[in-house]
């Protein structure tokens, strides 16, 4: 009989035992899951880099992502526009990346410029991509902004060998959302957006309706056809690179207007 309740209070301790470990098992995944994922800079690569427009880079805004005004919507002339290899049907738009010249007499000692993808460099198959096709497939190129390539060559060198490598984009407070459209159509521009500055996927929901999955437009936007007047609208987004999904609640009021651009208090790292 001795040995009966020995035996059942060693299981009885193994039970408790497996249950504080349960327990602790699910407190440390809980912890891990609200540690945010943080964008780590890429390996660097070789490419070449070109220039477009002159100092005051009037002629890089806009672009194929749909930022609209570079300098009021916070990207400056720190830009560039990618080779299709890299701007992956307008996926890239929003990417920061580390550029330095290098292997040639035209680079600046020792400078990196740190730039945005903000639009698209086309390919010209009327040139041979050694030989003005820069940006012809499957050539890696950037384009960039003549103030940014003036910090890493001089300009007169025209093209030149560069290294990059993908680094974490640093921005000042929450995601932006610019909108367009109709009353039977939301078009949004998604800007500012931190971490590694790209959007794969988007949903909104109004304060009446369900999470309602968007489309990609085209750049930086994404598109849904629904009647969301009057109500307040959130949003959820994952990033294209490192598959995060982050949710802003009430980004814009009830009584929000098109042509405004509403600003989250949270944003990717």
């Amino acid at each position: 009989m001795a040995s009966f309740h020995s035996s059942g209070g060693l299981l009885y301790l193994i039970l408790i035992v497996i249950t504080i470990f349960a327990a602790s098992s699910d407190s440390v995944k809980a912890a891990y899951a609200a540690v945010p994922t943080v964008y780590r800079p890429s390996a660097w690569t070789l490419a070449h880099a070109t220039f477009y427009g002159d100092e005051s880079a009037s002629s890089t805004m806009g672009g194929a992502c749909g930022y609209g005004n570079l300098m009021t919507n916070g990207y400056g002339t720190n830009t560039a526009a990618l080779s299709s290899t890299v701007f992956s049907n307008g996926y890239a738009c929003g990417q920061c990346y580390q550029i330095k010249c290098v292997e040639s007499p035209w680079c600046s000692p020792s400078s990196i410029a740190t730039v945005t993808a903000t639009n698209l460099c086309p390919p010209n198959w009327s040139e041979d991509s050694n030989n003005g096709g820069w940006c012809n497939p499957p050539r890696t190129h950037f384009d960039m902004a003549k103030p940014a390539f003036m910090q890493i060559a001089q300009w007169k060198a025209g093209i030149v060998p560069v290294m990059y490598r993908r680094v974490p984009c640093a921005r000042i407070g929450g995601l932006r959302f610019s909108f367009q459209g109709n009353g039977y159509w939301l078009l949004v521009y998604v800007m500012n957006v931190g971490g590694a500055g790209d959007i794969q996927s988007m949903w909104v929901k109004g304060s009446k309706t369900t999470w309602i999955s968007m489309s990609h437009n085209w750049g930086a936007s994404y598109q849904a056809f629904a009647t969301l007047r009057g109500q307040a609208l959130s949003f959820r987004l994952t990033s294209y690179t490192t598959k995060q999904t982050i949710t802003a609640y009430n980004v814009a009021p009830a009584n929000w207007n098109l042509g405004l651009t509403y600003q989250a208090n949270l944003n990717f790292h």
